[in-house]
This record gives structure tokens, C-alpha cells and sequence, in this order.
């Protein structure tokens, strides 16, 4: 998908180079296959038996905000499980794609120990920041977002020039195309609006995009300085709707 490049300091980066990416993406998938919400394994059963294996697995193997603080010791690596937990192929789909777009030159350009140190720390710290501030919640908080909105922050900080081609369904889905320093904070934007309106609790972890958003791009700017921010060449790099 990303057909173009950004080079800085004599290095090129095509997302073409980026096992990890790849080994994340196949890894969400496998669990996603294997597990009560995918429908392909019978043992789980049908109908409320299934409903009750899905409970069971999420509250398991994701975030529980009011177990979390209730039982530390136990449950405190469910902020890691819960990254590669997802509740449906929409979910699932939508956060890959971004993954897929965004994480190639990241991580190229992070190398590929320090980009999967980056995106559990974030991932684990934007679930942990989601927990905080709805501490007696008993819903399960499952899926990426939070590891994959660290990514695009640090995209946007890395690729600001970067090319984003969007498909706007107030304009027919017509693609258009705009530098990644006007499409990823209008994200940001939707995300900070949509988490302001979330006063019923729980529900899609917008927060958790949030604070995933503000440590990728902080850490990129800590990490990397403005000498050395890359000057990319226009890069194609389309974008679903379906928001991570």
C-alpha cells in the first residue's frame, strides 16, 4: 500500500522492510481465528453458550478496570494480553488496516527491537490510562487501538509530509488526498470529541486512542529531535474508515 518514500539522513524508508508489523498483524489474526468471536471453532457452541464463552474470554484475557485495580498481582499483564484480543472482524479488520498502513515505516524507521518495545509500552499504558479514568467499570476493554494510535502519532511526528489518501463519506467516498499532518490530528480531533461525549461509560476505548496518540508522537519527538524528523516524499498510504 505504500508505494512511495521518505528518506532522512541518507536512509530510505519504503515500508517494505518490517517483519514485525507483519508478525503483529498475523499474530492478532491467529488469536482472533482461534478464539469464540471468529465463529470457525464449534467447540465453543452456539447461541448463548457462545455469547457466554465470548464473556468469558474477554473478561479472561482483557482489561476489567474494576478487577485490575481490585487484584493487581493478577491481572496486571491483561493490559498486554487484551492488545491482541479483538470482538468481531469489523474490529479486527479496521485496527490491522491501520496497523498494516502505519506500522511498516514506523517501524523502519524505530528498528525493529525499539518499535516492539514501543508499541507494548503504549499499547499497555493507553489500556492502563483507559482503566484509570473509568477505575469501577466491570466491561471488558479488549483490541490494538491503543498500541496502533501510539503508532500514529509517531507517524505523524516521522512522515508529517506523508501523503494520506481518505475516504470521506460526507463526500461520497470520493478519495482524496492530504499530507499526514492534516489527516492524523483531525483524527485525533474526532477521537478527542468522541471521548467527550462517552458519558455513559465504557463503550469504544476512545480515551485509550487518546493517550496511545500523545505517547507515540511524544516519544517520537523525545526520541528523535526536530534534526532529525523526515523529510518524506509524497507517500500514497491509503485509509479505511474503520477507526482503530
Amino acid at each position: 500500500m505504500i508505494s512511495n518514500w521518505g528518506s532522512a539522513l541518507g536512509r530510505t524508508f519504503r515500508g517494505t522492510s518490517a517483519p514485525l508489523t507483519y508478525a503483529l498483524i498475523g499474530l492478532c489474526c491467529l488469536i482472533f481465528v482461534l478464539g469464540p468471536a471468529s465463529g470457525f471453532v464449534p467447540s465453543y457452541g452456539t447461541g448463548d453458550a457462545l455469547l457466554a464463552a465470548q464473556r468469558a474470554y474477554f473478561r479472561r484475557w482483557g482489561v476489567v478496570p474494576a478487577d485490575l485495580f481490585g487484584h493487581p498481582a493478577r491481572e496486571a499483564l491483561t493490559p498486554i494480553t487484551a492488545l491482541f484480543i479483538h470482538g468481531s472482524w469489523i474490529h479486527l479488520l479496521g485496527n490491522m488496516l491501520f496497523l498494516y498502513v502505519f506500522g511498516a515505516m514506523t517501524e523502519e524507521r524505530l528498528g525493529r527491537v525499539e518499535f516492539t518495545l514501543f508499541y507494548l509500552v503504549c499499547g499497555y499504558l493507553a489500556l492502563l490510562g483507559y482503566a484509570v479514568a473509568n477505575a469501577d467499570s466491570e466491561q471488558s476493554l479488549v483490541g490494538a487501538s491503543g498500541a496502533i494510535s501510539a503508532v500514529l502519532g509517531a507517524f505523524l511526528y516521522l512522515f508529517p509530509r506523508a501523503r494520506v489518501t481518505s475516504l470521506l463519506p460526507f463526500l461520497f467516498f470520493l478519495p482524496l488526498r492530504f499530507p499526514a499532518w492534516v489527516v492524523l490530528p483531525f483524527w485525533a480531533a474526532l477521537q478527542w470529541l468522541a471521548a467527550g461525549q462517552a458519558a455513559q461509560g465504557p463503550g469504544v476505548a476512545y480515551l485509550a486512542h487518546l493517550v496511545g496518540f500523545t505517547l507515540g508522537f511524544g516519544y517520537a519527538w523525545v526520541r528523535f529531535g526536530r534534526t532529525t524528523r523526515v523529510g518524506a516524499a509524497p507517500v500514497t498510504v491509503p485509509e479505511g474508515e474503520n477507526q482503530p
